[in-house]
Order: structure tokens, then sequence, then C-alpha cells
């Protein structure tokens, strides 16, 4: 198997086993453990808790272990976790299944940050962008898909079933790493600084460089406006828009769709169209989409809400395949893995900031004057690249030195 196939192929199994998981814990909490809103609250926070907690010491062994045998110790995580978790439900541990919840995210963690790292060293510099595509493709795929799956289940069999299918995919996604030759540790001959100077090493490098620092900004004031949107979607969608349950879904799920176009466009945008016009064509629709919200209660209803999410969706997805190939090739492969983990740590750590803020400004001042917050935020998400270098990269970098 080749050394690309075998990380496309963990790549579907193991976002497989992570957006099932997602999905069922909710179903598994309630239909199955009877957990009121208050503990599956605590449920949903061990799970997300993974991804400010392990990023930062990840990325920082990703750049000092073998790659090959992080990617292992990832997905043999989440295969545990999923395991875990059913014999949780089935004992009616409830404790039980919040641990299975955090170590299963943090197996992820490991995973994407890992998978991150090594894929510049697996393919040529100038296949990234289509690289990198495949595998977001795959991501937006079983994001669309892993919910109504865990649904079903849940109807006709019992919601435990999905940590089973979980569970199947993260051992598919085991078996396909262990087709991975086995390199050599990165760095194992040299002097290597303490896990806390390695992070701060990471942190450092990103703040100072010109390109990663805008794309930082970037992807948090974007973060930021989108999980605001998350939060007042619900009120938006069926009080002002007057949405059934069934058309609130229908109109969101064009996010996912949004999500997989952009993907399969993104190889041809790469190869026709300047780095420049993706990154800032990314964020910018944004800023349509949340006008698109705005106008909604007025004139559209669903239809400029379901264009809404398909756009949230679409642009922001090839802006993110651009910045990750950038962020690929401007950074030294003995610090990717740290460089990947303080970007996700700013990204995640914004995001219950932007929820929190988009509930209270809806709860306080109304849903318009939080609809205009999102939007003034993605504005700010492209106005941070028009004033950065990235407004002027036509070409894509040359990957850094050692």
């Amino acid at each position: 198997m080749k050394p690309f196939t075998a990380l496309f192929g963990a790549a579907a199994g193991t976002h497989s086993a992570d957006q099932l998981a997602l999905a069922t814990l909710p179903l598994t909490a309630t239909l199955v453990l009877g957990a009121g809103p208050d503990i599956l609250g605590l449920l949903v926070a061990a799970q997300s808790a993974a991804w400010l907690l392990v990023t930062l010491p990840a990325g920082a062994w990703a750049d000092r272990a073998s790659r090959r045998a992080l990617l292992i110790v990832g997905l043999g995580l989440g295969l545990a976790a999923s395991i875990v978790a059913v014999i949780a439900a089935a004992a009616g541990i409830t404790a039980l299944l919040g641990i299975a919840a955090f170590v299963g995210a943090s197996g992820t963690v490991v995973y994407m940050l890992t998978a991150m790292s090594l894929l510049p060293s697996l393919v040529p510099a100038a296949d990234l962008p289509r690289a990198n595509a495949r595998l977001e493709l795959a991501r937006a795929i079983v994001s669309l898909a892993a919910p109504f799956v865990a649904g079903l289940l849940a109807q006709h069999l019992s919601p435990t079933w999905g940590y089973a299918l979980a569970a199947a995919g993260a051992a598919i996604a085991l078996a396909c790493i262990i087709a991975l030759p086995k390199p050599p540790a990165p760095g194992a001959d040299d002097h290597r600084p303490s896990m806390v100077a390695a992070v701060q090493a990471g942190a450092r490098f990103v703040v100072r460089h010109e390109l990663l620092r805008a794309i930082s900004l970037c992807a948090i004031f974007w973060n930021f406006a989108f999980f605001a949107l998350l939060a007042v979607w619900a009120p938006l969608a069926l009080d002002l828009l007057e949405l059934d349950p069934a058309s609130m879904g229908l109109a969101q799920s064009a996010y996912g769709a949004g999500l997989i176009l952009g993907a399969l466009i993104a190889p041809i945008s790469s190869r026709r169209l300047p780095p420049l016009a993706t990154l800032i064509f990314g964020p910018a629709v944004s800023v349509i989409a949340a006008a698109l919200f705005l106008l909604a209660p007025s004139v559209g209803g669903f239809a400029f809400a379901a264009a809404g999410h398909f756009l949230v969706g679409f642009g922001p997805m090839l802006w993110l395949i651009c910045q990750t190939t950038v962020r690929q090739l401007v950074t030294p492969a003995t610090m990717l893995g740290r460089v990947n983990a303080t970007v996700q740590t700013a990204i995640y750590g914004v995001r219950p900031l932007g929820a929190l803020a988009g509930g209270i400004v809806a709860a306080q001042a109304g849903l318009q004057a939080a609809l205009l917050l999102i939007a003034v935020s993605f504005a700010l998400s492209t106005l941070v690249i028009l004033l950065s270098p990235l407004a002027r990269l036509r070409v894509l970098p040359q990957p850094a030195a050692a």
C-alpha cells in the first residue's frame, strides 16, 4: 500500500470513528443513561476538553517521537474509547462514558496533529494542495453522514451501535497506519528541550512568522463568528424564520454540502488561481453568508439561510486547504507538530468564547444584534488577510529548510 493511500484510508477511518462518537454521545447519554441537560453538557465538555488540554503536548510529541508510532497510539486510544463507551452504557456508568469521550477525542487530537505533520514527507510539495483536499474531503463526507447514521442506529437498534461502528472505523484506520513504513524518529540524535520549552518554541515561531500569524488571527476571528452562529442558529430558525425542525436541519445540511464541494474544487482552484485569491475568498464569502442570515427573516427565509450555511462551508473549506498547505510549506519539518498545535489551540480556545458571546448578545440585545456581531467578526477575519502578506501571495512558498 502506498504511504499516502494508507494515510487516506486512516483518515477516512478515524474521522468516521470521531464523528460517529460525537453524534452517538448525546443519544447514548439521553436514551440509554437518562441523562439530563446538565449531565449531557458535562459529557460534551469532556469530549471537547481534549482539544484544549492535549493539543500542545501532542504537537511536541509529534516533533520528537516516531510519527507512525504516534498515529498508532492515537488510533488505539480511539478504538479503546469506543469499546469502553459500550461498556459504560451497558453498565449504566455515566462517569465512565465521560472518560471514554475524553480519551477518544484525545486520540483524535494526536492523530490529526501527527498526520498533518507527516503528510509533507509522504508527497511532493507540488502535490500538497491535492493531498490536503483529499483528506479534507474524507472528513467532510463522514461529517455529513455520521449524524444520520447514528440516528438510524439509535432508532432501529440501539444508540450504542454507533460506538460499535466507530470502533470498526478506528480498527480500519489502525490497519492502514500499520501498513506505513517505519521511519526514524525525528530528532532522535538531537538534544531535546523540555516539553515546556518545546511548546514555547512552537508558539514563538507562529507569532514571529508573518504568514502563520495572519493565518492564526484569521482563524481565530472566523471560529469566534462560526460558533456564535451555531449558538443562535436554533432560535433564529425556529423563532424568527418560523421553520419546522425538519426544515431547520435541511437548511443546516447545506453546510456539509458546501464542505464537500469545496474539497472537490480545491485541487482545481489551487492549479488555476493564485493562493491569495483563495485565502481572501474564504473569509470574504463568510461575510456574504452573514449578510444572508441578517436578511433571511425579512426577505429569504429558508432559502437565504440554506445559502448562508452553504457559503460558510464552501469558501472556508477552500481557505482551510490552502492555508494548511502554506503552513506545511513554511514550517520546518522538525517543528510542524508544535506549529500546528499552537494554531489549533488558539482556534479551539476561542470557540467556546464565540458560542458564549453569541448566546449572551442574542439574549440581551436580540438575534439581529447577535447576527451583526457574527458579520463583524467574519469581516475582521477577512481584514486580517487583506492587511497581511497573504494578500500578496501569488505562488505557494518554497518548502522551509530544516
